[in-house]
């Protein structure tokens, strides 16, 4: 797949950004395991999460996020004061906190989560987000989330 090809389940509007040639280059006979390497054709693709679209989901929370076959990787940057309505999802979630706080609430509790804080959130599991302070929070979703990649997840305000 060249630079500018999308892959073919990802919507134009959010096609990831490739690195570009000079970050890759030929290295013979390594990371090679023979007797499995020559039965798949499939190759890691390289991405920079910084240079994938920043969308717009509120007035005070944006995100960018990669796909890929297992899991979406997203990258959420709150201001002060930022939410994430209460919802749930059949996607489990791992939330770490990188730089900044939020308060979760969940099934009746409420969590602090301050930056090097991780929380897993199972399948289906009500939750909301209040973000207290400008906070960088980066979250794995497993299995995808489909609904972003087609467009009517609901729950955001635009």
């Amino acid at each position: 797949m060249s630079k500018t090809e999308t892959p073919a389940n990802t919507p134009p509007a959010i096609a990831p950004t490739r690195h570009s040639a000079p970050h890759v280059t030929e290295a013979p006979g390594r990371g090679i395991i023979p007797n499995v390497s020559q039965h798949t054709a499939a190759m890691p693709l390289l991405y920079q999460l910084d240079a994938q679209p920043m969308e717009q989901v509120s007035e005070l929370l944006q995100r960018q996020y990669l796909t890929g076959a297992h899991a979406t990787l997203v990258k959420w940057t709150a201001k002060k004061g930022a939410t994430v309505p209460l919802h749930h999802h059949a996607n489990e979630q791992i939330t770490w906190i990188t730089a900044g706080e939020a308060e979760v609430y969940s099934q009746g509790r409420k969590y602090l989560l301050k930056a090097g804080d991780i929380m897993i959130f199972p399948p289906n599991v009500p939750h909301e987000f209040f973000f207290t302070a400008d906070t960088i929070d980066i979250d794995i979703f497993s299995p995808p989330r489909q609904d972003w990649l087609e467009c009517r997840a609901t729950y955001y305000a635009k």
